[in-house]
């Protein structure tokens, strides 16, 4: 193996990332082109899972006075001389992160908000000593250390800090916040939203406005929230989102990083298969990778070479948005949807500045946090306006199946009519009633384009599932094969085989439910039913195609109809 560095699974420190053999992709020219950029407040908004707080570390580790030099050996940034010298470890700087703020109320997340704060004034606790410094202006701090701080102190603690540093190391302040947006998330999932906002607003805006200590600032967030709610009065502040060009190369990893890392962990045949499942993202027109995929899937693969790839970033979240959307789905998302998993593009009009009480409110907003979390990336732009979006990958696009099969159940739950006429049907052996029901569940469902037995063969089991009196077998081994699905009336000893086919075509349904009801017959799947006793076999022959099927039905050893030859590739 070419590195003996660990891959940096949940590592977004960096000092620990240089000093515990961590394999770092370089991001250091990122400091130089930020300094570049003069903003005296810089928000940096990406989705989760891709390097901001690492990023936010990073800048820590340069700037800060009393930082060793020596972490940056053989990166980037140090053959930008000029930027060293003026800037590497000569600023004082706070560095608050707030992804730690959350609670079910809102005096719990206030009290880890003091917790944070008193974190970082521990860190800072030698300006107590300072000769430079009174004693009245330290007070503030010494309450925050010592937990007696009030209201006024836990507002005014970042403009504090930043006036104590500047008295004593006679420089100005380089404040870092990362994840901004954190307590506003889960102050609207439980109903504490407004006094939040009022809190976070009050904090950034004594440290962020007319702070004359401030050398500049960087805040990285998932979402820009309304300029309103948070920046009231922060008129310098220089938003840097995912449609940026600017700095778009620093928050996720290119198309050569990602080669590189695979080829320094033997797996450079990994390649197309990590781009297929974790690329495709358009930042500012660059492509990117999630970095957290990358570096899960690079772990697994150090450990065994033939490692699948999985759903790492999905899974780090409950992805409560694509809830959401299910929730508000109408036929006009449900069709958006539709043409997404088959790959194509839709067209939205992004709003990208939202309050998080806006959000939910429309299903426009909905897609519109779809994009800017991730989920959705932009290929391209109407001459109106318009965002063209598509889904960046195959990671991606999984959930998205995956969210079909809740869309499904959810129809089935809302339509009992249709659910107990099927039932009735299958008791009949009606296949026309069972046919026109499943039809009218499946118009208020969602398409899928991937379609196959394994598909419908679950929902369908489902479905028959709903009448407690059976018991549904899936696969089970009947006559010379497995049926697609086996139910037993117990009771009345009768049995139900369903076999079921995916056509290619809507005109092929009535071929390949007949192909389905001959396969049937043919592998004698009634017998295995009739040596457990059940005397009355029925055989069901099931085609689907998207949101059509076709249903035929016949007593088993009944003599068979006069059925034309079919080709089997229907």
């Amino acid at each position: 193996m070419r590195t003996k560095m660990m891959p940096p699974v949940g590592v977004d420190l960096f000092e620990h990332l240089r000093t515990e053999g961590y394999y770092y992709v370089d991001k250091t020219p990122f400091i130089a082109e930020l300094v570049g950029g003069k903003a005296l407040v810089n928000l940096f908004t990406r989705p989760r899972r891709f390097g901001k707080t690492l990023a936010l570390s990073t800048l820590k580790d340069f700037f800060e006075i009393g930082g060793d030099p020596a972490l940056f050996d053989g990166l980037a940034i140090m053959e930008n001389k000029a930027v060293c010298e003026q800037y590497q470890n000569r600023y004082p700087v706070i560095f608050l992160t707030l992804k730690g703020v959350e609670g079910q109320t809102f005096e719990d997340a206030y009290d880890m908000l003091r917790v944070l704060l008193k974190w970082e004034a521990n860190r800072l606790s030698f300006l107590l000593d300072s000769d430079k410094i009174d004693a009245k202006e330290k007070l503030s701090l010494h309450r925050i250390l010592y937990e007696r701080d009030t209201r006024t102190d836990i507002i005014n603690s970042l403009n504090m800090l930043s006036a104590l540093l500047r008295k004593h190391y006679d420089k100005k302040v380089i404040i870092l916040i990362d994840e901004y947006d954190v307590p506003l998330d889960k102050a609207f999932h439980n109903n504490y939203y407004s006094r939040m906002v009022s809190l976070i607003r009050s904090l950034f805006g004594s440290a962020l406005k007319t702070n004359d200590n401030l050398f500049f600032a960087v805040l990285t967030g998932a979402l820009r929230v309304s300029k309103e709610s948070i920046f009231t009065g922060v008129n310098n502040l220089a938003v840097r989102s995912i449609t940026d060009r600017l700095f778009s190369e620093y928050f996720g990893f290119t198309d050569a990083e990602v080669r590189r890392m695979l080829e320094d962990y033997d797996a450079p045949d990994k390649f197309d298969t990590a781009k297929e499942w974790y690329g495709g993202y358009h930042f500012g027109g660059g492509r990117l990778y999630c970095p957290w995929d990358i570096i899960n899937y690079c772990a697994d693969l150090r450990y065994d070479a033939n490692a699948k790839p999985k759903a790492y970033w999905i899974n780090s979240s409950g992805n409560d948005i694509i809830r959401r959307l299910a929730e508000m789905a109408d036929e006009s998302t449900r069709n958006a949807v539709e043409e997404l998993i088959a790959g194509k593009t839709i067209e939205r009009r992004v709003i990208q500045e939202l309050t998080y009480s806006e959000m939910y409110q429309t299903v426009d907003n909905v897609w519109s946090v779809l994009f800017l979390t991730g989920y959705l990336t932009k290929v391209g732009e109407t001459a109106d306006g318009l965002l063209k979006l598509k889904l960046p990958n195959r990671e991606v696009r999984e959930l998205f199946v995956t969210q079909i099969g809740d869309w499904f159940k959810a129809a089935v739950r809302r339509d009992t009519e249709s659910v107990r006429a099927i039932l009735e049907g299958v008791v009949k052996a009606d296949a026309q009633e069972i046919e026109n029901n499943l039809n009218v569940i499946m118009q208020s469902m969602i398409s899928y384009f991937d379609a196959n037995e394994s598909f419908y063969h679950g929902f369908l089991l489902g479905l028959l599932g709903q009448n407690s009196a059976w018991t549904s077998a899936s696969n089970r081994e009947n006559g010379s094969g497995r049926s697609d699905i086996c139910v037993r009336n117990n009771g009345r000893r009768i049995g139900y085989i369903f076999e079921l086919k995916y056509s290619k075509s809507f005109a092929g349904l009535d071929a390949s439910s007949e192909i389905a009801l001959r396969q049937a017959e043919d592998m004698r799947y009634a017998d295995g039913l009739r040596t457990d006793g059940i005397r009355d076999v029925w055989l069901f022959g099931v085609a689907f195609h998207k949101k059509w099927c076709r249903v035929v039905v016949k007593r088993a050893g009944e003599p068979k109809p006069a059925l034309p030859l079919i080709k089997k590739d229907v």
